[in-house]
């Protein structure tokens, strides 16, 4: 198929990339570069499936209208604003870029029969109330300008589905980690855990640290993402992603740097968005799908610090 990746160049951007050249797809990359690089891609520039990385915004039309030409199968909407305290600061931008921006590229999926797959984000929750974990019909609650804008687009995005019938879906994958993701600001928390223990520094935990976070490792994240966009049985649903395993931020900081490691507990920078347990339930991923996550955490830890080890701090995407 012919397909297209807005914010190809980002962390999981990348490696849907690679898990749609690796199914042998013709890929296009639209990528502004804000949270992404084109050193995430390097690798695959020669790929002959590789047809086009071009920098350009999902919130110019006459660009997205002339990329739109190839008449895509598939369009993998991912980029957006993605830091929670950024859209704190500038609500705005949060809203030109994931509200305004999705609406743009999915009036060019409507006007070509452009399936999209959106990528949305488990912070649009509440708390986890059951012990088997957060279920896509339980009670959203946008604690920031960023949980608030991926609801707006997820909304605009479902409303298409309806009043058009153009295949859309709308997936809610957890906490991504693993290689390529940004170990600064508001990076992964295991990707700065690694880098700090490496490095021998403190790790810093946001309040108390009895906050859990439901980590996805992020081959098994693309792997969920393409399968979404390759089936037709989830047009119209919204689906989570997760290992279905939470863990306390405290005792992830002992599992990555180990029980003596230097912690510090620091003031959070936007207790008001903080989330006190995020655990997902993908039953309805593996029933819709046959999809669930095969890097348990520990190897998935195992694989980001070799891979951090291997790039010896030149990551060029936290320059």
């Amino acid at each position: 198929m012919k397909v297209l990746v807005t914010g190809g160049a980002g962390f999981i951007g990348r490696w849907v990339v690679k898990q749609l050249l690796d199914d042998h797809h013709q890929v296009w990359v639209i990528d502004n570069l804000a949270n992404g690089c084109k050193e995430n891609l390097q690798e695959f520039a020669a790929h002959s499936g590789m047809r086009d990385i071009f920098r350009g915004d999902i919130t110019d039309v006459a660009t997205l209208s002339g990329l739109f030409e190839n008449h895509f199968d598939i369009c993998f909407h991912l980029a957006a604003s993605i830091n929670v305290q950024d859209s704190i600061d500038n609500p705005q931008a949060t809203f030109t870029n994931d509200v305004a921006g999705t609406f743009h590229v999915l009036e060019q999926c409507r006007l070509t029969r452009t399936k999209m797959v959106f990528m949305s984000t488990c912070m649009v929750y509440d708390a986890a109330m059951h012990p088997d974990g957060i279920r896509e019909t339980d009670t959203t609650k946008p604690t920031s300008p960023y949980a608030g804008s991926k609801i707006a687009a997820e909304n605009m995005v479902l409303s298409y589905h309806h009043a058009y019938n153009l295949p859309v879906v709308v997936l809610r994958p957890f906490n991504t980690y693993g290689p390529y993701q940004k170990s600064s600001g508001e990076g992964g928390v295991v990707a700065i855990f690694i880098r700090k223990k490496l490095s021998g520094e403190f790790l810093s935990i946001y309040g108390d640290g009895t906050q859990t976070r439901d980590l996805l490792y992020v081959e098994d994240c693309a792997r969920f993402v393409t399968q979404a966009g390759y089936s037709s049985v989830v047009n119209g649903e919204i689906v989570h992603a997760g290992a279905g395993r939470d863990i306390a931020i405290n005792d992830l900081a002992k599992l990555v740097a180990g029980d003596e490691a230097p912690m510090e507990h620091v003031p959070h920078i936007h207790p008001q968005s903080e989330i006190a347990k995020l655990q997902c339930n993908y039953s309805k991923a593996k029933r819709l799908l046959n999809w669930e996550p095969r890097v348990s955490l520990e190897e998935g830890i195992a694989r980001t610090e070799v891979w951090i080890r291997s790039t010896k701090g030149d990551q060029a995407c936290d320059q």
